[in-house]
């Protein structure tokens, strides 16, 4: 089934919340355990039988492009995406003109995740999406009873209740009619064309990750990784 999607990994951001980590090393190259970030998300794509892997790239890009280089253990074909200025988390697309295939995977390189990419693909067919956002579910425990009102007036009252929210994972999937919608040469988040996606009436379909996922951003998430990596498979 995967064979129906292309691969876009981001790998063009500065890491400012990780200097001095990312002064001369970009954020997707620092090294988790024995290997860079982003090798771990090629690898795990290749595990799904993903060939070919384009990789937006800006700040310090010649570091990337030359380590695939180098260090291309599955024979990827690697196609590396420059923006000529920061374009934000899926601005780049427009610049890529090998897109050929219906569907589009698209993550951030700044990820560790087993998440099961087959199995995400096949939810957003099956419930025939437009998009597709990975989440990572939070339940928030209230200590407290909650009352609830309207107007003034208590509708419902909730004994120490529990609630779930879904936080964006940085993994999306699009139909690939769906970046007409991202505008040409400026600074665009994928959230931004979510944001114009809802505002179209599109169908956006939400899909938790159970597994594993962790978003490398601040130095304690490098730390934490660092534990982690020790004692999950990915």
């Amino acid at each position: 089934m995967l064979n129906k999607i292309d691969v876009v990994i981001m790998a063009g951001g500065k890491g400012k919340r990780l200097m001095p980590l990312t002064a001369n090393t970009p954020k997707p190259l620092l090294k988790v355990g024995n290997k860079p970030i982003i090798e771990y998300n090629t690898d795990l794509l290749a595990s799904y039988g993903i060939k070919h892997i384009n990789i937006t790239v800006n700040y310090l890009s010649d570091q990337i492009i030359a380590y695939f280089q180098k260090n291309n253990p599955h024979q990827i074909d690697f196609n590396f995406i420059k923006e000529p200025k920061f374009l934000g988390t899926i601005g780049a697309l427009k610049l890529n003109k090998n897109l050929k295939k219906d569907y589009i995977l698209v993550m951030n390189a700044d990820l560790l995740t087993n998440a099961n990419f087959e199995a995400i693909f096949n939810n957003f067919i099956s419930k025939k999406g437009d998009a597709l956002i990975a989440t990572i579910p939070y339940k928030v425990n209230i200590p407290h009873g909650v009352v609830e009102t309207k107007a003034g007036y208590v509708t419902d009252l909730k004994e120490k209740p529990s609630y779930t929210y879904y936080s964006n994972a940085g993994i999306y999937m699009f139909k690939k009619e769906c970046l007409n919608f991202i505008p040409e040469n400026i600074f665009f988040d994928a959230t931004d064309l979510i944001e114009v996606l809802l505002s179209k009436n599109k169908k956006i379909i939400n899909y938790p990750i159970l597994t594993y996922w962790l978003d490398i951003g601040k130095p304690e998430d490098f730390e934490k990784a660092q534990e982690d990596i020790k004692h999950i498979k990915l």
